[in-house]
């Protein structure tokens, strides 16, 4: 049975790997036995996160740069396809938000969510499937939100470029499948994570979101590697184009404020 989720031998690429789920998803496949090129644009603490792991006797590489650069997401896949011959892997998790009002939003903040979200995941997933498809196999996993199915307020360009991820998700599965690559995306919910470090400061923030979780808390960040590991290794073979909810409950039910259920009851 442990074979089946082993990914000895294998190379994986995981963006927005210095911090946050990111960091997680990275050290959990590195602990199935990947070598992984951990990236983000912040030199210094992917630096730090890499040497953490590496710490703990994990095979991971730390590659930087930044994914609104066009050239730089080219040049850093064919980097690691000539270092390594090969690559099995990539979960393409970097992401950025940004809260703006639509009569305030500009199409400037359009354009920077979209091209770190949306045309990043593209180009990287091109250049995955380049090295791939020769090989006949790969997995690529993009990771989405729970906003990948349902809508909100003030954040109109990242709700769009996460639904545009489903979207793309579900056209590469149907393309590269016959090459026996799979592309699925994993939706985290809510997570404590430092990203959300300033909403979780809000007075009774993270009580109100946790109350409409059907368990009653956040993820842990620890929480999302063994999801990550198990849909990039050979146990998940079968599934292909796959929303995989991880928000515990949140976007498949609806929960009531408790004592609302309790007057129904």
């Amino acid at each position: 049975m442990t074979a089946r989720f082993s990914l000895e031998g294998q190379v994986a690429v995981v963006t927005g790997a210095s911090r946050g789920l990111g960091f997680d998803m990275a050290r959990a496949i590195a602990e199935s036995g990947a070598r992984v090129y951990m990236t983000a644009r912040g030199v210094a603490q992917l630096e730090e996160a890499a040497a953490r792991l590496r710490a703990d006797g994990l095979d991971v590489r730390a590659c930087p740069f930044d994914l609104s650069d066009k050239d730089a997401c080219v040049a850093a896949l064919a980097a690691v396809g000539k270092d390594e011959g090969r690559l099995d892997i990539l979960v393409n998790n970097a992401g950025i938000n940004a809260w703006e009002p639509l009569a305030q939003a500009t199409t400037a903040t359009w354009d920077k969510v979209m091209a770190t979200n949306v045309t990043a995941t593209y180009l990287l997933a091109r250049e995955a499937a380049r090295l791939m498809v020769p090989r006949g196999y790969g997995r690529i996993v993009n990771v989405g939100s729970a906003l990948a199915v349902k809508g909100r307020e003030n954040i109109a360009a990242y709700v769009s470029s996460k639904h545009g991820l489903a979207g793309m998700t579900r056209a590469l599965a149907a393309e590269l499948g016959p090459h026996g690559i799979t592309c699925n995306m994993l939706a985290p919910g809510y997570f404590v994570t430092e990203i959300n470090t300033t909403i979780l400061a809000r007075p009774g923030y993270e009580q109100g979101v946790s109350r409409r979780i059907p368990l009653r808390r956040w993820g842990q960040p620890e929480e999302i590697g063994g999801v990550a590991a198990f849909m990039v290794s050979r146990a998940s073979s079968y599934m292909n184009g796959h929303i995989l909810m991880v928000d515990g409950g949140l976007t498949e039910t609806l929960v009531l404020p408790v004592d609302t259920v309790g007057e129904r009851q």
